[in-house]
């Protein structure tokens, strides 16, 4: 069985591995930095010969790509390992094709086709390319959410945790916090090991881990500078009067 790091500097201190075949919800609120985390947990898995699969929502697959120059992280020794699935571009009509790293899919609604761009990257990189290890990052199960019922959404991810554990690789699932009621939240955490909370106090932004097979950590306060999360020091909220 593999184990995978999560590539976060002082969180890694408590949640050292996880291991091959773990699906993580990664939640919180609106502007608290969890596209930089979902970044850096695919970004340290490419860097360490990892192959990686992106689901975007919410940018086109360029814009995605640009994220990554922008914030000072090289993507072009791992472009081969690299695949992005874009359900934008075409959403606001822009009429670009395929690319090498970019699979184009109508819209979030389309599962069918975010569906097929996933695994024809898998099979690209675990059958053409023999990388055994690999990271699945969906940025956003909320954004399909919007579009499409919740025992649509249950089935897709029902599907590809499934394909996560079978090949022992990691999956990473971004849900916006607010967006949805506890039943919704509570049905998806049916299909996943472990879950990264993300809370916004004061202005300053804490993280914590659950599941993974471990009891949860305490909070950690932590503030994000460009591409890099850094952790701060644990938070523990005081005993009520």
């Amino acid at each position: 069985m593999s184990d995978y790091k999560l590539g976060i500097p002082g969180l890694e201190e408590v949640v050292p591995v996880v291991k091959g075949g773990t699906n993580i919800m990664l939640i919180g609120p609106p502007m608290s930095g969890k596209e930089v985390i979902a970044n850096n947990i695919l970004y340290s898995g490419l860097a360490q010969g990892e192959s990686g699969i992106l689901v975007t929502t919410s940018m086109s697959g360029e814009d995605a790509l640009k994220w990554f120059k922008d914030n000072g992280l090289d993507l072009e020794p791992h472009k081969p390992r690299l695949g992005i699935v874009d359900c934008m571009s075409q959403t606001i009509g822009l009429a670009i094709g395929d690319t090498e790293n970019i699979k184009r899919v109508s819209s979030p609604v389309n599962l069918t086709g975010i569906s097929v761009g996933i695994t024809n990257f898998f099979e690209d990189f675990w059958m053409k390319k023999q990388v055994r290890k690999a990271r699945l990052c969906v940025y956003s199960l909320s954004t399909m959410l919007m579009y499409s019922n919740l025992q649509t959404v249950f089935r897709f991810l029902h599907v590809f945790t499934g394909r996560i554990k079978t090949a022992d690789a990691l999956g990473i699932y971004v849900v916006e916090q607010g967006m949805h009621d506890d039943a919704t939240i509570n049905t998806l955490k049916q299909l996943l090991d472990g879950v990264l909370e993300v809370k916004v106090e004061n202005d300053s932004c804490f993280l914590r881990a659950m599941g993974m097979s471990q009891k949860p950590t305490k909070w950690y306060e932590y503030e994000v500078e460009g591409s890099k999360i850094n952790i701060k020091y644990s938070y523990v909220r005081p005993a009520p009067p």
